[in-house]
């Protein structure tokens, strides 16, 4: 029994190493059977450890997301509430764009704005949404603006622009813009 644990938890690491480079290879799509081959085991052990492309995704982004939900609490004490929600922001457009996977891995959540227990879009929502509701208290950001807003906002950036030749500084541009608007000062 004990023996098995442990060539369960050998597996799972080694499944999860593999994921890790082929997901940064080939993004989310990666096949889970070269996964598998590659990890040299069969697809039954892979599903086993992750019933589904999405629980793989998440196990892979799991430790990098946790390093933005830090940032976002660390952020929580800085003054000025719209800097801090915007900083913020930029670091996960920044970090969607440069971890292939990761922005297909958020777009797995439900379209509501409620994200999955224990996934990365809930993990990141239950971090960054403190940013956000202070800075709507303090008036810096509209009333009606929702996490999951900001959060398919960063996901569509860094869809949109992993194919450019230069994509994290496509990326901010458009932040840029999302953030500043196209008519500064005019209504839409």
């Amino acid at each position: 029994m004990t023996g098995q644990r442990s060539d369960a938890r050998r597996n799972y690491q080694r499944i999860l190493s593999v994921a890790e480079a082929e997901v940064a290879a080939r993004g989310a799509d990666a096949s889970l059977e070269q996964i598998a081959r590659t990890a040299g085991v069969g697809s039954a052990t892979v599903r086993r450890h992750f019933p589904t492309r999405q629980a793989l995704l998440e196990a892979v982004f799991r430790e990098r997301v946790e390093h933005l939900c830090d940032r976002a609490r660390n952020l929580g004490d800085t003054d000025d509430s719209r800097a801090a929600l915007l900083e913020w922001l930029r670091a996960l457009v920044a970090y969607a764009v440069s971890a292939r996977g990761l922005a297909d891995a958020l777009t797995y959540e439900p379209p509501t704005d409620q994200p999955a227990a224990h996934s990365c879009g809930s993990a990141l929502e239950e971090a960054g949404a403190p940013l956000l509701r202070r800075a709507v208290r303090d008036g810096a950001v509209k009333g009606d603006v929702t996490f999951h807003d900001l959060l398919t906002l960063s996901v569509g950036i860094a869809l949109a622009t992993e194919h450019h030749s230069d994509p994290a500084a496509q990326a901010d541009r458009l932040f840029r813009l999302s953030v500043e608007g196209i008519s500064p000062g005019r209504e839409a």
